[in-house]
């Protein structure tokens, strides 16, 4: 039986702003509660797109108004908000939950940061789009003033661009260890972690996103997780999506999914770093396996009801 279970939080278990988080948080936690009260230790991660645009905006908005007295918060530091701010609301709704089911179980959020490699070629084209929309003049005006880069964005208009690296390390990992252990249910690496490299014995910010999905799985093979589960959009993975002749998948190897990515099946920046992030976990160590599912299918997924399932 699955014991140690990483859940990596798809962006409709949090919402869009703070009173979507509110209420969405009531339901993911339901869902979540259902896994500890079957019996299974929970670390839980999380995106944090609109949230930390949000706060990005703000921060930025502060810094308009005087600069000199509230000069620009780096993106790093949004992130770690962000991740305390999605924190607060969900260990309290899963304490609540738990408290309901008459389960007594603590919760407990780490800020955490992420290590990444200064020499990821990330950071030559960075390709991550984020804040808020511009027209061209203020882009370019921005970007001269601050040094960023900026890109069109689908058409809808200018956005700052930032690298998003790979993962190489999670730096609080023993402490998340050891509430695990404690037998606590822990939220970590949320929004992918916060960005950092290292120089010698500091650790340094950088601007930059690291993917949720690709951090969700360092997470599970520091924790020595049985399972990864990939929260999302749709029950299964589909290969022809969209089209008539769509096709969900269920059990399927690792050999057949990487030759399915391989293909070209999978949208980059949509499922396909789902889908790498799992083929990853799932052979990284003999008898792990990675889920990908909807939220609320998560235990019928577990006991093979539903979902796609990748394993060697």
């Amino acid at each position: 039986m699955v014991k140690r279970v990483v859940v990596a939080l798809g962006g409709n278990a949090l919402g869009n702003n703070l009173v979507e988080q509110m209420k969405a948080v009531k339901e993911t936690s339901k869902a979540i509660v259902d896994l500890i009260e079957a019996g299974y230790e929970v670390i839980l991660s999380h995106g944090n797109g609109p949230q930390v645009g949000m706060i990005q905006l703000a921060m930025e908005g502060l810094s308009m108004t005087d600069s000199e007295k509230y000069p620009t918060v780096p993106l790093s530091v949004c992130v770690a908000m962000s991740q305390s701010y999605v924190g607060y609301d969900l260990q309290n709704a899963l304490r609540e939950e738990l408290l309901n089911r008459g389960l007594v179980q603590p919760v407990a959020t780490v800020i955490t940061q992420v290590a990444v490699d200064p020499a990821d070629p990330a950071f030559k084209t960075p390709t991550k789009p984020i804040g808020r929309f511009m027209d061209q003049a203020e882009a370019e005006a921005l970007a001269a003033a601050k040094g960023i880069q900026i890109m069109e964005d689908a058409g809808r208009g200018y956005r700052q661009v930032v690298a998003s690296p790979k993962p190489q390390e999670i730096i609080e990992v023993e402490t998340i260890q050891t509430l695990v252990k404690g037998g606590q249910t822990v939220i970590a690496c949320g929004g992918g972690g916060i960005p950092i490299v290292k120089e010698g014995n500091q650790l340094k910010g950088v601007a930059a996103v690291i993917d949720k999905d690709f951090c969700s799985e360092v997470l599970a093979e520091a924790v020595d997780a049985d399972l990864l589960i990939i929260l999302t959009a749709v029950e299964k993975v589909c290969i022809n999506y969209g089209q008539p002749d769509q096709e969900e998948l269920s059990d399927i190897s690792v050999a057949e999914m990487e030759a399915l990515a391989e293909a070209g099946h999978f949208a980059p920046g949509s499922m396909l770093p789902k889908v790498e992030a799992a083929i990853a976990f799932a052979k990284s160590k003999p008898g792990r396996k990675t889920l990908i599912t909807l939220l609320e299918k998560a235990h019928e997924g577990i006991v093979g009801k539903t979902g796609t399932t990748v394993q060697l």
